[in-house]
């Protein structure tokens, strides 16, 4: 199994991912219990299949944005704004 390679992103890069892996996670919340609300109903076939969608994409693209998180960990010492800063 091949390790990952760590990344170094832009602080301000990995604060926004930060605040919209609340948006992906409330966005999947909300999918399942549209889902599970609509499986009692008889016809609710075009709902459930656009819950059951929506859910799903939520669910990757947080665990898309986890990933780039772990990715970023920081381990000793981050000098990533450094790095991209021409003047510091």
């Amino acid at each position: 199994m091949a390790l990952m390679k760590r990344v170094a992103l832009a602080p301000r890069a990995v604060r926004q991912l930060r605040r919209v892996r609340s948006v992906y996670l409330v966005g999947m919340t909300l999918s399942v219990l549209g889902l599970v609300l609509q499986s009692g109903r008889v016809s609710s076939g075009r709902q459930s299949e656009i819950a059951g969608a929506l859910a799903v994409v939520f669910a990757v693209l947080l665990g898309l944005t986890m990933v780039q998180l772990w990715r970023h960990q920081r381990t000793v010492h981050c000098s990533t704004a450094k790095r991209l800063n021409p003047l510091a």
